[in-house]
């Protein structure tokens, strides 16, 4: 059933981004209808919150930017970093802008520089959100599930690693766990990596060369705006 509701909540998303450029509400119930066909009683009544009117603004708001309305900083940063990993891991910018967004969002929820989160999404998956190690690691992140049960509990489980946005809070929780413990960002990409005592610390240079990189596009917004 996880499988399924996250068809219901990805026909959602790209049923409103339609809807924003002013196709109707039919093509928003159409695609919503079609997605709940796989889901059985219990799971179509715990869905149906998802199609409630009163959840349309939230839902909107993650969406891209109105006709007419001028971009922010964050979204303009946000533009960059979709624009140049779309082009580099030859993903759609589709995909990619959902991952970027999500990514923004676990930073802001675990004091974590989103920058950081998409670099160990580069290293871990290359944005291949269906993504698992022969160890069982899965999605953008590649989470380990056996190690955190007690993180993916209210998720629904290990199938939810497949949802990106799940697989980056729960990726982005634990890296952030790891820079508390040790007081070091490379010394917490490294645990992350299940590496901590390799010498070289090899992983953790590819995160942050990554990083570095995503940097300069930072940069670039921020400068772009102030022009």
């Amino acid at each position: 059933m996880v499988g399924a509701k996250v068809l219901l909540r990805s026909a959602v998303r790209h049923a409103l981004g339609a809807l924003k450029n002013g196709l109707a509400l039919i093509g928003f119930a159409a695609v919503c209808a079609g997605a709940l066909v796989a889901l059985d009683g219990d799971a179509f009544r715990r869905a149906l919150p998802l199609l409630s009117l009163d959840a349309l603004p939230a839902l909107v708001a993650e969406g891209p930017i109105a006709a007419g309305a001028a971009e922010t900083p964050l979204q303009r940063e946000q533009r960059f970093m979709t624009e140049y990993i779309a082009k580099r891991y030859r993903v759609s910018e589709s995909a990619v802008a959902e991952y970027v967004a999500a990514a923004y969002r676990a930073g802001a929820q675990y004091s974590l520089d989103p920058l950081l989160i998409l670099a160990v999404v580069a290293v871990e998956s290359r944005y291949n959100p269906v993504a698992e190690s022969g160890v069982g690691a899965k999605g953008l992140m590649q989470v380990m599930p056996k190690f955190h049960l007690e993180k993916l509990a209210d998720h629904g489980g290990e199938e939810a690693l497949l949802e990106p946005e799940v697989n980056i809070q729960v990726g982005a929780r634990i890296l952030r766990e790891y820079q508390r413990r040790f007081h070091d960002t490379e010394a917490a990409l490294q645990m992350y990596a299940g590496a901590y005592d390799e010498p070289t610390a090899q992983y953790a240079g590819k995160v942050l060369a990554e990083k570095a990189r995503l940097e300069l596009l930072r940069q670039k917004a921020r400068k772009q705006q102030s022009a």
